[in-house]
């Protein structure tokens, strides 16, 4: 009862938006960054069990950390934007 009231009261002044907003940006950053370290985990996997195919593992994961990275950063930048908007 007492977590609704507080987010009813919240949501009569606009900073529910802003929390929402830096929220939304945390967990995109964490989102990203444990995406990240399971990609690295198991590229690390994959290279102990084969090393003779670590170059294409390597760029497989530079690749793949990279699009995780704009998905992420997309995410961010919209969280951003509903602080100014």
């Amino acid at each position: 009862m007492l977590l609704s009231a507080i987010i009813l009261q919240a949501a009569a002044g606009a900073a529910l938006g802003k929390v929402g907003a830096a929220i939304g940006a945390a967990v995109a950053a964490l989102a990203a960054a444990f995406g990240i370290g399971k990609i690295g985990q198991h590229t690390m996997e994959a290279i102990a069990r084969q090393p003779e195919s670590a170059g294409n593992l390597r760029t497989s994961m530079i690749i793949a950390a990279g699009m995780v990275e704009g998905a992420a950063l997309f995410a961010i930048i919209v969280c951003f934007l509903t602080l100014i908007l």
